[in-house]
Order: structure tokens, then sequence, then C-alpha cells
């Protein structure tokens, strides 16, 4: 078993993880395009009586607000931002899959990005899922540091035999 296989799995798994959020991007954009020709304020307050929800609760309430922005969103910028977004989970899960440096940088850079909100998240409604949200995404820009930090070591160490 060569150093690198371990590492691989793991890429693999977390190449797995950003083509499956690209798929959800493009399948939630796909739900909100529907929602367009809907009264998504009516649809949300359905499900959220459906599952028995508190309507003044935290979640129902960010339920509940964005489907009231709905209707005056810019369809365009909508669909722009959200192909956007699945393209560059789709082309991270690329780099990741097949060991790509770039896709190692792009993993690394894209999951930082997201803990300052993930923390200010939790601290402002600490709950179990906010903490299991950023201590995964936390472990997983770690991992892929370390990776690069590794590779970086290798090569330097090739150029000086």
């Amino acid at each position: 078993m060569t150093q690198h296989q371990p590492s691989r799995k793991a890429l693999h798994a977390i190449a797995s993880l950003e083509a499956f959020k690209g798929v959800l991007a493009l399948a939630a954009l796909i739900g909100l395009l529907d929602l367009l020709h809907e009264d998504a304020r009516a649809l949300a307050m359905a499900w959220i009586g459906r599952f028995g929800l508190n309507p003044e609760g935290h979640y129902s309430s960010i339920v509940l607000h964005y489907a009231e922005l709905l209707p005056n969103t810019d369809v365009t910028l909508l669909i722009q931002l959200g192909m956007a977004y699945a393209l560059i989970r789709f082309v991270e899960a690329y780099g990741l899959w097949f060991d790509k440096v770039w896709g190692e940088y792009l993993g690394a850079l894209s999951g930082a990005i997201y803990v300052p909100f993930e923390l200010r998240h939790l601290i402002e409604t600490p709950d179990w899922i906010s903490a299991f949200v950023l201590l995964f995404n936390c472990l997983i820009v770690a991992y892929l540091v370390r990776v690069l930090m590794r590779k970086r070591s290798s090569n330097r160490n090739q150029y000086q035999s």
C-alpha cells in the first residue's frame, strides 16, 4: 500500500460530496424556478403545517422570509448564481477525484470561505447541527491543506535529491 492510497480514498469521498452538492444545487435551482409560478409563501406554510413545525421557529422563519422574497427575485441572476455554484462544485469534484493540485487548492479555498459564516451562525444560533457543519467543514479544509503541504514537501525533497 502506497502513501497516496488512503489520501486518494479520502479525496474521492470529498469529491463525491462536492459533486453531490452540485447536483443538489441544480435540483434546488430547478425547484426554485418551479416555485416562481406558485404562491411560495402559501406553499411554505402548507409544508410547515404538514411537518408540524412552529411557523415562528427559527428555520420556519427563514423559509417564510425567502418565500416572500422569491416572487421579486431576478430570475436571470438566480439562474446564473445557481449554475455558477454548481459548476464550481463539479469542477472541484473533478480536480479532487483526479488528484489535481488545483482541485485541492480550490477545495481548501472554497471550504475555508464558509468557515467565518458558519462560525458566526454557530455563535448566533448555537445548536448541534451548526457545530457539526462547522467541524466537518474545518476537518475537510484541514485535510486538504495537509495533502497540499505533503505534496509541496515531497516536491521540495525531489528537487533537493
